[in-house]
């Protein structure tokens, strides 16, 4: 029998010792990789909703991509971000504005990877309930009286858009004139499928949700944001006063750092 030398006995230990080492930091990487954040724009908008939030996240170490929501119905809307969700390595935190949060409601659905939801001024509907049925439950609304004359498709439906000149009230009140003449001149029409098709199964059941709306979101009612809110058993509400429905673009930083908290809480 052969047996080591007290070199090679040392030798080995150092070997495993350097094993062991790269196991920790390896270890401690992975702790400290970030979640992707998806984000999810609603309707009458587009990716573009999201420029003052988006160099916040990057900044602090962030990957982001910014969905084009198809805005054509909500079951086909919610399986192509559903299908963007599962080409993502690592864990995703969903982010969805308006529309977008009906959106998001859905498509985290059956992905594992997601591990929060943020809505910002946002729509959590329940099950069996639509975008249009919602926005009536509690009175403030301005959105229906601001639409404009609906677009007649060739299968039969509408797309929806709201009126440039009446644009600022129930959605932006709180942006400068610019701002919401390029809002407006660059709006989505959105399918009229979108909003009145029932939703189907809530993901804020059973993943972490995050809210935060502006106490003056005059499209949809601070009254309806905080009962969607409680409902879903938040994990966290920032109510941002005097905030329109814009709150995305006039506040940026306040909805980068709920963002981030459910990020980070979701490790």
């Amino acid at each position: 029998m052969v047996y080591p030398t007290e070199k090679f006995r040392k030798s080995a230990r150092l070997l495993v010792a350097i094993a062991g080492l790269l196991a920790f930091a390896q270890g401690g990487l992975a702790a400290d990789v970030k979640p992707t954040i998806v984000l999810v724009h609603g309707a009458m908008a587009d990716n573009s909703s999201w420029s003052g939030v988006m160099p916040l996240l990057s900044k602090d170490g962030y990957r982001v991509i910014a969905v084009a929501d198809p805005l054509r119905s909500l079951s086909g809307d919610a399986s192509y971000v559903n299908s963007v969700v599962k080409t993502i390595d690592g864990a995703v935190v969903l982010v969805g504005h308006s529309y977008g949060g009906s959106v998001i409601s859905g498509a985290a659905n059956g992905v594992k990877s997601v591990r929060a939801l943020v809505y910002v001024a946002a729509f959590a509907p329940e099950k069996g309930e639509s975008a249009f049925g919602l926005i009536g439950k509690f009175p403030g609304s301005e959105l229906g009286n601001a639409l404009a004359q609906p677009i007649l498709l060739a299968d039969g439906t509408h797309d929806l858009s709201v009126d440039p000149a009446k644009f600022a009230s129930p959605f932006a009140a709180d942006l400068s004139d610019t701002q919401v003449k390029a809002m407006a001149a660059t709006q989505r029409p959105v399918n009229e499928k979108a909003l009145k098709e029932e939703a189907g199964k809530a993901a804020w059941k059973s993943v972490p949700s995050y809210f935060i709306y502006g106490s003056l979101d005059k499209s949809i009612p601070p009254a309806l944001h905080d009962f969607m809110a409680k409902r879903a058993n938040a994990k966290d509400i920032v109510v941002v006063p005097d905030a329109s429905h814009a709150i995305l673009l006039s506040q940026p930083e306040k909805v980068a750092a709920i963002i981030e908290e459910a990020a980070e809480q979701s490790k």
